[in-house]
């Protein structure tokens, strides 16, 4: 489980086919204090390190995952967001996040307003009832409050910190961005479904 607090930027170093895609991710973490097997969020997916060293670690994905998600635009020097898994204990400033993307958003529209960025989203037709306002998404990791909704598509903003702090400073119209609806909109939507 994760938070949607992005607690470093990394970069994708290597691509390489073995089967799988392996990706190496280049990080500012102290390595020696992440076991193999541990789970981080890249980009808001749950990818399980398999190999590491200083300042980089390994992971593999699979096909079902490219699938699913926007790491078929993954290349060498793409900055990622990153996220360690969340301890027992550990503040939870954002909302449970499990690293399990739904679908892929692109954003179809951004302006500056004041400091902060006003940003349009479009959801995939099957995930766009899960998102309500002022309820919570993970956009590649990152939590984020809705502000409006409209069909398919939803509106959010970046504070100055976030675009400093995630990869949101370099977004850009067109892009194509990993969606994790929050699992609570998840189960309540299930529930009204056998009512």
């Amino acid at each position: 489980m994760f938070t949607g607090i992005i607690t470093d930027v990394g970069r994708v170093e290597v691509l390489e086919k073995k089967g799988d895609l392996r990706a190496r991710i280049g990080t500012a973490y102290d390595m020696s204090t992440v076991d193999m097997g541990a789970s981080i969020a890249c980009d808001g997916v749950c990818l399980t390190v398999v190999g590491k060293g200083a300042g980089w670690f390994d992971v593999d994905i699979s096909a079902e995952t490219i699938s699913k998600t926007n790491l078929d635009l993954w290349v060498s020097g793409k900055p990622v967001n990153l996220e360690r898994a969340l301890k027992v204990g550990d503040e939870l400033g954002g909302h449970i996040v499990s690293g399990h993307v739904d679908g892929v958003a692109e954003i179809i529209a951004m302006k500056d307003e004041g400091d902060s960025t006003r940003c349009t989203l479009r959801a995939p037709a099957a995930l766009a009832k899960f998102i309500a306002p002022k309820g919570s998404v993970a956009l590649n990791g990152t939590s984020l409050t809705v502000n409006e909704v409209h069909g398919v598509d939803f509106g959010i903003n970046f504070i100055p910190h976030t675009k400093e702090r995630t990869t949101w400073g370099v977004a850009k119209v067109g892009d194509r961005v990993n969606l994790e609806i929050d699992t609570l909109a998840r189960y309540v939507a299930r529930l009204n479904e056998s009512l």
